[in-house]
């Protein structure tokens, strides 16, 4: 008998330490600030109440960045996707706190909401900042960022939608290019077509992490054609 194959992820499950107020918001918050994931198409304006610039961050870490923006920018509604339990409570809590409504949280696999769950042309920003970058060769198959996802990215945009992307892994910065600029329906907007000036933006932990490393930060962005 064959054995259906299990897809590979390109994140693992740690058991990390959460604090009783991030359990206690993944039990009462994440179902009035979250999505629940469905193998079925949202109806975004149903789900925010409204129609609204759109932006997808995947792998928030711990939602400090992306509540940022959501404050900044409350004509826009935010879909962050996370996986981690801790992050995850950590954003609840934030959002709680500061009274957003247009921020909403999906606790589950990006790939999976991006295929699944998010209709086609839905998007007008994607955010993918500091994804694990796998660095040993055995592991590159983990990575997140792959033709299949650049292509699967590209059709949940808007035309003339932004994919903006960072790492401050250099090989996967150059990995990230050779996939995104083989994409055809995505065009790299850096006038050289590699990398682009840091946009505005708040700096999050993994970032703060990799400067104190001394590692430089390489940023991407990709716009729909």
């Amino acid at each position: 008998m064959n054995t259906p194959r299990q897809p590979v992820r390109s994140y693992v499950l740690r058991a990390g330490r959460i604090t009783e107020a991030q359990r206690r918001a993944l039990d009462e918050l994440l179902p009035r600030f979250g999505i629940a994931y469905a193998a079925s198409p949202l109806d975004l304006d149903r789900v925010f109440g409204r129609t609204a610039p759109r932006v997808l961050e995947i792998g928030f870490g711990n939602g400090d960045s992306l509540v940022a923006l959501a404050t900044k920018f409350p004509d826009a509604d935010f879909i962050g996707v996370e996986v981690h339990p801790p992050g995850v409570g950590h954003c609840l809590l934030k959002v709680q706190s500061l009274g957003l409504s247009n921020l909403r949280v999906v606790s589950h696999d990006a790939v999976e909401v991006l295929a699944n769950q998010l209709p086609p042309a839905s998007l007008d920003e994607v955010l993918l900042y500091f994804p694990d970058p796998w660095p040993k060769k055995r592991h590159h198959k983990r990575r997140i960022v792959k033709p299949a996802f650049a292509a699967q990215v590209a059709s949940r945009l808007k035309h003339g939608g932004r994919f903006r992307l960072a790492t401050d892994w250099e090989p996967y910065g150059e990995w990230m290019l050779e996939i995104l600029n083989a994409e055809r329906d995505l065009e790299n907007v850096a006038p050289d077509g590699r990398y682009v000036e840091r946009p505005e933006r708040g700096a999050s932990r993994f970032e703060n992490r990799g400067r104190r490393l001394g590692h430089q930060v390489f940023d991407l962005e990709y716009r729909r054609r």
